[in-house]
């Protein structure tokens, strides 16, 4: 039967209708002449984000009036209105988020004086830019994947591959302005109309894709193949030259739930006292570096670093240090674990996140050895809460 492959997946980008809803926000604040109070400013998002989804849509009216009421005894009184015209509102949106850019154009990369969270917020706004740097950052996976005769290369002499056709998700793609610029966009790019696929309630991809993957998991539909989207590298001390070296612990394409062990390569571990494992990601490796294989890691565009983890790892050792290697898997739930194995019953599995966090809130957790029975008591523990043979599901109340 027909399958799907993924071949490249692009960040997690913090970038869509919340910063439209912001960005006309702070317009028509800066109108009021007066800086709001957080509730009343978050009053005013939610208005604009209403006025933006009816004035970007094809039969909009030529302007909409925002409110926002007053505080405590002028809750009505103390309202204050602004206008958003269709016109502002399309240039705000249309211009500062979809700008008609050629595929050359790159993001730029300025950061800001806070990070909220560790969260990967974009210093650029231009969601067309984005997605021109994800083409040409994996121009060498596509041309590894497909056929000549099956890609096209941008018109502009540049050596990005362009995309047969394109599928919205997300609310903000409701409107078909918004669908028709990001279609002209890469259209004009490829020389040729790009197909738009059937996606008849953006807002709902999401939540229906998690439904269709679910279902997909029992065997009922297309499942996507394609394993790990990304290979990870664990960060180890720089050689005398000072280039930052790390060792593959789970390579592009690992399939979810399968452990990968680099028996080739031994490590060091540190028992009794804080260490740090730090762990970067890319979704650009283009020559497939394997499991266990060293390489630089020195360029921060095509590297990503992961929330590093701190941990002492608790052992009855007396001595400071002992041989172990790695064993690294991705759950179907999109953690990655890493295990230190220094025997068949002795090992420490770390947990580390994927998005989110932060250096600064890296506090060293304490990680005790598992149980050398675990392994048996996962397998009871799968037998009896885990899928019964047939299609019904057995379930204990105890």
């Amino acid at each position: 039967g027909p399958r799907l492959t993924r071949v490249a997946v692009g960040e997690h980008l913090m970038l869509g209708g919340d910063n439209m809803d912001l960005t006309l926000a702070k317009s028509a604040e800066a109108r009021l002449g007066k800086t709001l109070g957080a509730a009343r400013f978050t009053q005013l998002v939610q208005q604009c984000r209403l006025a933006k989804e009816r004035l970007l849509m094809p039969d909009a009216p030529e302007s909409v009036k925002v409110t926002v009421l007053g505080s405590g005894s002028k809750l009505v009184g103390g309202a204050q209105s602004v206008t958003l015209t269709r016109d502002e509102v399309r240039e705000l949106v249309l211009g500062g988020f979809f700008p008609e850019v050629g595929p050359d154009a790159r993001p730029e990369r300025r950061k800001g004086g806070i990070v909220e969270f560790g969260l990967p917020y974009v210093a650029d706004a231009a969601i067309s830019k984005h997605v021109a740097a994800f083409l040409a950052r994996h121009e060498e996976l596509a041309r590894a994947a497909f056929a000549a005769s099956d890609l096209r290369v941008a018109k502009s002499g540049s050596a990005s591959i362009v995309p047969d056709a394109i599928l919205f998700n997300g609310g903000v793609f409701t409107s078909p302005l918004l669908q028709d610029r990001m279609r002209g966009v890469l259209s004009a790019w490829r020389g040729e109309e790009v197909a738009v696929l059937a996606s008849p309630s953006p807002d709902l991809a999401v939540a229906q894709g998690a439904v269709a993957y679910a279902l997909a998991r029992r065997g009922v539909g297309l499942r996507i193949g394609g394993g790990s989207a990304r290979s990870y590298f664990l960060i180890v001390d720089a050689d005398k030259s000072g280039t930052k070296k790390g060792v593959c612990i789970l390579p592009r394409g690992a399939e979810e739930g399968e452990e990968i062990t680099l028996r080739d390569r031994q490590f060091s571990l540190r028992l009794g006292r804080p260490v740090r494992f730090h762990v970067v990601a890319t979704t650009a490796d283009v020559h497939h570096v394997a499991a266990g294989e060293l390489v630089a890691v020195d360029d921060g565009e095509r590297y990503k670093d992961l929330p590093p983890i701190a941990a002492v790892l608790e052992g009855d050792d007396t001595k400071p240090e002992i041989p172990v290697t790695l064993a690294s898997a991705l759950t179907e739930v999109g953690t990655l674990e890493v295990s230190c194995v220094a025997s068949e019953n002795r090992r420490w599995k770390l947990e580390l996140q994927l998005r989110g966090g932060s250096e600064e809130q890296a506090s060293a957790q304490r990680i005790g050895q598992l149980h050398p029975r675990f392994a048996e008591a996962t397998e009871r523990v799968r037998l009896v809460y885990g899928k019964a043979v047939g299609d019904d599901e057995v379930s204990h109340r105890d």
